[in-house]
């Protein structure tokens, strides 16, 4: 399978995503939108993987690709590409499919539990009843009306959703490593206030902790979702 990566930012690369796609034989290509790098076209490729950034989803100013990318996953989507969405990502599917993308009452930033629906379960079963996982969010999304709601935290009702064939997105980080949990701590601007903000000490010291046990949690949903 040819898997085409957009990357919106050079500490938020596809991680674990990229290692799931090589440990099942799979070519990875990686658009680096940062740089500009030109869009991928649709026909490219079999599965379209849309990463995080620090930007909203309609700063068209200030990064100009934005608008077409979300044209790019509207095609993929129309064109029955699967799209996989990881965090901004995620909003850009909920995007394309016409929902709601804005600011979550709370920031989320560090290692919170996300609680999973009987839904999720039945969709993938090896994820249980909750999992702690790394946040680093201002946004949130509507579902969209088709999707089946995946998960949901104490910070954010809406943490993943699933069509299956069409999109699995996620707004929490499952890509994430312990060193690359140490560079979104380096490329943070701000650093904001809330109750679901940890410190950067904390983060890091749960990141050895938790990235084993996301890692198969990630495995087992792309698996799950590829499948079918």
């Amino acid at each position: 399978m040819n898997i085409s990566v957009l990357q919106h930012a050079e500490a938020e690369g596809p991680g674990e995503i990229e290692v799931w796609a090589h440990k099942r034989f799979h070519h990875v290509a990686i658009t680096r939108l940062w740089l500009g790098e030109p869009l991928p076209v649709w026909s490219s490729y079999d599965l379209l993987v849309v990463m995080g950034g620090e930007m909203n989803i309609y700063q068209y100013r200030d990064w100009p690709w934005l608008k077409p990318e979300r044209e790019l996953i509207e095609a993929s989507l129309a064109a029955g590409k699967p799209v996989v969405g990881i965090c901004l990502g995620a909003q850009l599917i909920a995007d394309a499919l016409g929902c709601r993308v804005a600011q979550n009452p709370q920031f989320e930033l560090g290692w919170h539990p996300v609680t999973w629906t009987p839904e999720a379960r039945a969709f993938c079963p090896e994820v249980g009843d909750s999992t702690t996982v790394l946040h680093w969010h201002g946004d949130t999304f509507e579902l969209p009306p088709s999707a089946t709601r995946l998960a949901a935290s104490g910070a954010c009702p809406e943490q993943g959703f699933v069509i299956p064939g069409k999109c699995l997105a996620l707004q929490f980080h499952p890509e994430v490593d312990a060193a690359h949990a140490s560079e979104f701590i380096q490329t943070q601007h701000r650093w904001p206030e809330g109750p679901y903000v940890q410190s950067p000490e904390e983060i890091l010291a749960h990141a050895e902790t938790f990235c084993p046990g996301v890692r198969s949690l990630l495995f087992a949903l792309l698996d799950r979702f590829c499948a079918r």
